[in-house]
């Protein structure tokens, strides 16, 4: 009996979708002469006969050919059942089943339209209550027999011959069917499957996932397909798939289960996808360390890029020399070669992983130790016990017994070599449950190292290589520069940060006679040693033009004929950009003139009126602007004059001198970075130094530059009472004049010992204006530094020095200002020529 009670409430009405239905088993009763007692529904659905129409009659009717001849239709009522001859095949089936009580076989019977149908009958001979005998017969389609046993000799061919595990399960998820293959996954033979849930038959864990599964395909309905999951006991890996089985009637019956051995493919998986990380490993760290040019970096990538992919902790030992980018070792390595942890990972940190792997600790080992064969031998090594572990350095290692207290197990000791030399150690390891190195994670492991060597040496020698170019440069450029009564210098040079290259960006600050200064800055196109030559070349010629005293735009145009001189060796070319400026204290006037270059910044102060409000500016302006020249060409391309602007300048004000690597930023119009320079400029300026140092900060934030120099010059007058200027006119009194004018200023200064040698050097100079020039007589004294001395007149030559002999009267002016004064030299004004001298103060 079915114990679900909704399947007593099928039995009440009319049951459809059965295996009864599908069969249609007819019923049939006869008495013992074959005479019609009970015809079923189901047998006039096979037949095509009513029971009105052949109950109480006879049913030999039923068998063999029609009464008419081949080809015609028996004629016959629409209800009459053919009659055949005797002996009929009934009357020898009724005879057999007396004789034996039971008679089953196939039967041809005519169908009432007139077609045969086979029927595979059963007949029994039975006697009812009042003993009389009657025979009670079932008649089914062999048609509709045969597509059942087809089903089910498929059915048994699934279970029988197939290699996959199949199973059905009833509705207490007991085995009711599986197969031999399942049987055998299961390692329990058929027998101990049948009427058993997989609780009773698989191990705990395996178990209790399966029938929570079942549960929920059995309640649901929805299938699962192809999920994998552990074999029982963890031994290999399989494929599930569930169904819930339901008859036609809607009703269920349980689950069908088919089961796939995948540990094959499982294990194909794993390897494929080991593999890929592999390489996602392999591409990661070079990824990480292809670009890095600085070996302390390189390590640090390095060691962070394994951890916690590959291994648990990690650790790069390079030789010191190769650490601080010196020469590749070529002393073989022993018990006191200086070795140094610069890169480290750890998947966790603490105490005892500090203590274990330090970043800048020194590290020690012994020749005879695993550290010491790696290095000298430059084969890896692969630890795989705590005896190992303990011979890696040294005898009784702090590093090791921490390496021991955090639960590492397996070790990787792996040189980092490039071009045959072995240059230090890639250590990693791995602790507690993680599974241990495998000789494919050492053949992996040896490529990391590999490649990671090369970038070390392409990293030590970019250091080399960067750290000579550097020094070149530097030496190029003032180590210190000067500054002249009345003017304030500070100053910034920034070498780019990215490429071996350095670039040819320079500055200079040049004293020039009469206290005044020029300021100059450039910036040579391109990069590299040849750039950093160009440079200085320019340089050493522009310092030794200032000294004969010419305006800005006269020196640029030297320069620039000097070019292909200065830039000898770049076949291409060469271009660079500058901008010079005289300033004359005694005067606050500067003199500029550039050459394609950046504009300068001139930061004024604020005046204020007797009142206490702002003159020349609104208070909420920035007192800071760019000064407005004309620009010009860049030196090396020619064809453009160059011009002098010359401004007046408040006391005070800051003259900002820079090159475009302070403003530019890729993917930015350089005039938003000017701007933002004239504003970082509007702040107040505590000081020089202050103020490069906040500039930079600020226009630079986190981006790497290329090179920048960077001159700030506080622009002030000399202290009141620090010059004194005549004016004589050409007459022999001039002399007399210029004299006592000169006498009364150095006494007055408090300079009276050195009122003779002046006085004297006075009286040669304006004597040689007499003789030569036809017009006014000007002398001018500066006391700052030193004391100098100015002789002006309108003549444009510039007097020259010649060797007098003893017959010659004259002649020995100029060698007497020459020997007399500490320098002495001539510079051409719009009106005429200077000659001054300098003295010494005492």
């Amino acid at each position: 009996m079915d114990p679900d009670p909704e399947s007593w409430g099928e039995g009440r009405g009319k049951s459809t979708g059965t295996l009864l239905d599908t069969l249609r088993v007819a019923v049939v009763m006869l008495d013992t002469s074959g005479r019609v007692l009970l015809w079923s529904p189901l047998a006039q659905e096979v037949l095509g006969w009513a029971g009105e129409h052949i109950v109480g009659r006879r049913v030999g009717g039923l068998f063999g050919p029609p009464e008419s001849p081949p080809g015609q239709s028996p004629r016959r009522g629409p209800d009459e059942i053919p009659r055949m001859p005797d002996p009929s095949p009934a009357e020898q089936i009724l005879a057999d089943l007396l004789r034996g009580g039971r008679w089953d076989g196939i039967l041809s019977l005519r169908h009432r339209d007139g077609h045969t149908v086979q029927v595979e009958t059963r007949a029994s001979l039975l006697v009812d209550g009042d003993g009389r005998p009657f025979v009670l017969a079932s008649m089914v389609e062999t048609s509709r027999l045969r597509t059942l046993e087809h089903d089910l000799a498929a059915l048994d061919s699934l279970f029988d011959s197939s290699p996959l595990g199949v199973a059905i399960f009833d509705r207490d998820l007991r085995y009711v069917r599986l197969n031999e293959a399942l049987a055998a996954m299961n390692g329990r033979p058929v027998a101990d499957h049948i009427g058993h849930t997989v609780q009773e038959v698989l191990d705990e864990r395996s178990a209790a996932d399966l029938t929570a599964l079942q549960r929920d395909v059995l309640a649901t309905g929805r299938p699962v397909i192809d999920l994998v999951t552990y074999a029982p006991h963890g031994r290999g890996h399989r494929s599930l798939s569930y169904h819930r089985l339901v008859d036609r009637a809607g009703r269920v019956l349980g689950i069908s289960a088919t089961v796939i051995d995948v540990t094959e493919r499982v294990q194909a998986a794993a390897k494929v996808e080991r593999a890929r990380r592999r390489l996602a490993l392999l591409n990661d760290v070079g990824t990480r360390i292809a670009n890095v040019l600085d070996v302390r970096r390189c390590a640090e990538a390095l060691a962070a890029a394994v951890v916690p992919t590959f291994s648990d902790y990690s650790g790069v030992i390079l030789h010191a020399e190769v650490a601080d980018g010196g020469e590749l070792p070529t002393a073989p390595y022993g018990d006191n070669t200086p070795m140094r942890q610069l890169g480290t990972g750890a998947v966790r940190w603490g105490p005892e992983v500090e203590r274990m792997i330090l970043t800048g600790q020194p590290i020690r080992f012994t020749r005879k130790s695993i550290f010491g064969t790696v290095l000298i031998t430059g084969q890896p090594r692969m630890v795989s016990s705590e005896e190992e572990l303990l011979a890696t350095t040294f005898p009784g290692d702090p590093k090791v017994r921490a390496a021991i207290a955090l639960g590492v197990h397996s070790l990787l000791v792996l040189p980092l070599r490039a071009r045959g030399v072995v240059l230090g150690l890639l250590v990693v390891s791995r602790a507690r449950e993680r599974e241990p190195f495998d000789h494919d994670d050492l053949a992996l492991a040896m490529e990391l190292a590999n490649r990671a060597g090369a970038a070390l040496d392409n990293a030590r020698l970019y250091v080399r290589e960067r750290e000579g170019a550097l020094m070149l440069q530097r030496s190029l450029l003032p180590q210190s520069v000067v500054e002249p009564p009345g003017v304030g210098v500070a100053f910034r040079y920034v070498p780019g940060s990215s490429g071996a290259e350095v670039g040819g960006d320079w500055f200079d600050v040049i004293p020039l006679a009469g206290g005044r200064v020029a300021f100059v800055v450039g910036d040579v196109m391109g990069h590299g040693l040849g750039a950093a030559a160009t440079m200085g070349r320019l340089r050493t010629a522009v310092r030794t033009l200032a000294g004969l005293d010419m305006p800005p735009d006269e020196l640029l145009r030297r320069v620039n004929e000097l070019g292909d001189d200065l830039a000898q060796g770049q076949a291409e070319g060469w271009m660079a950009t500058a901008v010079y400026a005289v300033y004359d204290p005694s005067t606050r006037r500067i003199a500029i003139a550039q050459a394609g270059h950046l504009p300068p910044v001139l930061v004024e102060p604020v005046t204020r009126a007797p009142g206490g409000e702002e003159t020349g500016a609104h208070p909420d302006e920035c007192q800071a602007r760019l000064v407005e020249l004309p620009s010009g060409v860049p030196l090396g391309v020619g064809g453009v004059r160059f011009e002098t602007t010359e401004l007046a300048v408040a006391d005070g004000a800051v003259l900002v001198l820079y090159t475009d690597g302070l403003v530019e930023t890729r993917g930015q119009d350089i005039g938003e970075g000017l701007e933002r320079l004239r504003q970082t400029l509007c702040r107040p300026l505590p000081s020089l130094e202050d103020s490069c140092d906040d500039v930079l900060a600020i226009m630079q934030p986190g981006r790497e530059p290329d090179d920048v120099a960077l001159l700030m010059a506080r622009l002030g007058g000399l202290p009141a009472g620090s010059t004194a200027s005549w004016t004589f006119p050409a007459e022999p009194s001039a002399v007399r004049l210029a004299r006592r004018r000169v006498r009364d200023t150095l006494v007055e200064w408090g300079l009276a010992q050195l009122t003779d040698v002046t006085m004297l050097l006075v009286s040669e100079l304006v004597t040689n204006s007499l003789r030569y020039a036809h017009g006014p007589i000007g002398v001018r004294m500066v006391r700052g530094g030193s004391l100098l001395v100015e002789v002006s007149d309108p003549l444009p030559d510039p007097p020259r020095e010649r060797i007098a002999t003893l017959e010659d009267e004259g002649g020995r002016g100029l060698q007497l200002v020459a020997r007399a004064s500490r320098r002495w030299g001539t510079r051409h004004g719009p009106f005429g020529k200077t000659v001054w001298f300098e003295l010494a103060l005492p």
